[in-house]
């Protein structure tokens, strides 16, 4: 790894060589020639990654696919029933009850993981686009940001404040319909019960889905996007040769949190800055998840309170206690006679509003899991296998554990959200004619439970600091601008030897060690 023998006291411009990274500029002292200039070909290389846009492409394609089913199952069975219609998928004998529970549990989990998939594929394109207007605005400082919370300039922009607002609204939307959708068909007729898929909140869901790949398709088009790779090397390169972003002097040993330090030769540090000094967001991110922990246990206490005060029969104890819904436990229910359009918006309302900051946090769970994985990738740099800028688009999803565990838990959060806020809709030739809403003490614990590790684990993420003199970037533009002065496909770094008379880092042609 680099060295450097000169301290930030008795640093001289004068004598020394100073580092450049763009052609064009001239060395101080005349003894140092001989050493290598930085021609265009350093930042000629860059990935367009096509391959991603393709992927992409055909996710938002299948999400189009899955939202036109959605709007086309609304509306025949609307059309048929009324605002009020329910499609029935089986019936069963009540005595196979437990069965009938298990698979409305299932439909609304896969009715969850379909979901995720369709707005990570539109919310892919939709960043990449955002990510490319920040940077035709000069305002994009880091690989990964906060997309929905982070606007483009102008009202209209398709990655504006705007739009980015309603895409809020829709992608909270979009979680809460599962919910609503699948419903438990009581019928009045004692000898049937089965699953069935109400009418309406399946058209608000396909409507939600369908409206966010247009903002992601004309976010698409409104940018030229320089490359479509999700990896901060590839973005470096391309802004670095397109000159939106200029590499500085004497900065090849200073990390993301020295960007305001006195410029100047540095001696390389034991440790690294944790994401959670480097960049501003994740603090705000972090916070955000314990508020709804908090939140969480808040709600399961006053739950048990109203259960304990109004209804007095058993308390919430470990014998009582289960993972799937019991109802013969501890739960609240309020219900609503007479389902009709205001009915509908007020259920939406209801859900929307005690899941919006589940949803909302999950997302931006993806800025620390991006931002851990831009770093990760850099840290490569200085291992026997090198840093290959070009991956498979895919292949950081299963290969990053912190990517997939963000993967599993998003659907599986929802669900358990689902077992701890459900509807149970009576149905009577197939239309609703009245709706129970749950809140089950037991699922909200368990939720809040797995709130709690999952905040935890994202937490001490956050908060741990890499070891070893590397300058930690974070995905940070232009610390990787500064620290990376040749691009190839696969790059070494550390202490450069090219007949410079002093100490100091940068790509290298491979490992030591």
């Amino acid at each position: 790894m680099a060295s450097s023998n000169p301290t930030e006291e008795n640093w001289n411009p004068s004598s020394l060589l100073v580092y450049h990274a763009l052609p064009g500029h001239q060395d101080f002292d005349s003894t140092i020639s001989d050493a290598k200039p930085t021609a265009d070909t350093r930042t000629n290389f860059y990935d367009r990654s096509l391959t991603s846009r393709k992927y992409a492409l055909v996710g938002v394609a299948c999400s189009s696919i899955f939202s036109c089913l959605c709007i086309i199952t609304g509306i025949v069975t609307l059309a048929n029933h009324g605002i009020m219609g329910v499609t029935p998928l089986n019936m069963l004998n009540p005595s196979e009850f437990p069965r009938l529970l298990l698979q409305w549990e299932i439909l609304i989990l896969i009715l969850d993981l379909i979901v995720m998939l369709c707005t990570e594929s539109t919310g892919f394109v939709h960043g990449i686009s955002l990510r490319s207007t920040l940077a035709s605005e000069s305002r994009l400082r880091f690989n990964t940001n906060l997309r929905l919370l982070t606007a483009a300039r102008g009202w209209h922009n398709p990655n504006g404040a705007l739009l980015n607002g309603i895409s809020v609204v829709l992608l909270i939307i979009s979680y809460s319909s599962p919910s609503l959708i699948v419903c438990v068909d009581d019928r009045s007729m004692p000898e049937y019960a089965g699953v069935g898929i109400a009418g309406f909140p399946i058209l608000i869901l396909g409507v939600a889905l369908l409206l966010q790949v247009i903002i992601a398709l004309s976010a698409m088009r409104a940018v030229k996007i320089l490359t479509w790779s999700s990896s901060p090397f590839d973005l470096t390169a391309a802004l670095v040769h397109h000159t939106q972003l200029t590499p500085a002097t004497f900065r090849c040993m200073r990390c993301v949190s020295e960007l305001q330090t006195y410029v100047g030769p540095a001696k390389p540090s034991e440790t690294q800055p944790s994401a959670w000094q480097a960049h501003p967001s994740i603090r705000k991110v972090v916070i955000f998840l314990w508020v709804s922990v908090a939140a969480c246990a808040g709600w399961a206490t006053v739950v048990m309170y109203i259960w304990d005060h109004s209804y007095a029969t058993s308390p919430f104890t470990l014998q009582t206690w289960s993972f799937l819904q019991n109802f013969m436990g501890n739960y609240i229910t309020y219900h609503m006679p007479g389902v009709n359009l205001k009915g509908w918006i007020l259920l939406f309302v209801n859900i929307a509003v005690v899941q919006g900051p589940l949803t909302l946090g999950l997302h931006c769970s993806e800025l620390i899991v991006n931002v851990i994985r831009d770093e990760r990738q850099w840290r490569c740099a200085t291992g026997r296998k090198g840093l290959r800028v070009a991956a498979n688009p895919l292949k950081p999803i299963f290969t990053h554990p912190i990517c997939l565990i963000l993967f599993i838990a998003k659907p599986f959060l929802h669900w358990m959200f689902g077992l701890s806020f459900s509807l149970d809709l009576l149905v009577s030739d197939e239309k609703t004619i009245f709706v129970s809403v749950y809140m089950f003490t037991s699922q909200i614990w368990n939720l809040c439970i797995a709130l709690f590790i999952f905040t935890s684990f994202f937490t001490f993420v956050a908060l741990r600091r890499p070891c070893g003199p590397q300058p930690a970037a974070y995905g940070h533009l232009q610390t990787l601008a500064n620290l990376v002065d040749e691009w190839s496909p696969v790059m070494w770094w550390g202490h450069k030897e090219d007949r410079i008379p002093y100490c100091h880092a940068g790509r290298i042609l491979a490992c030591s060690r």
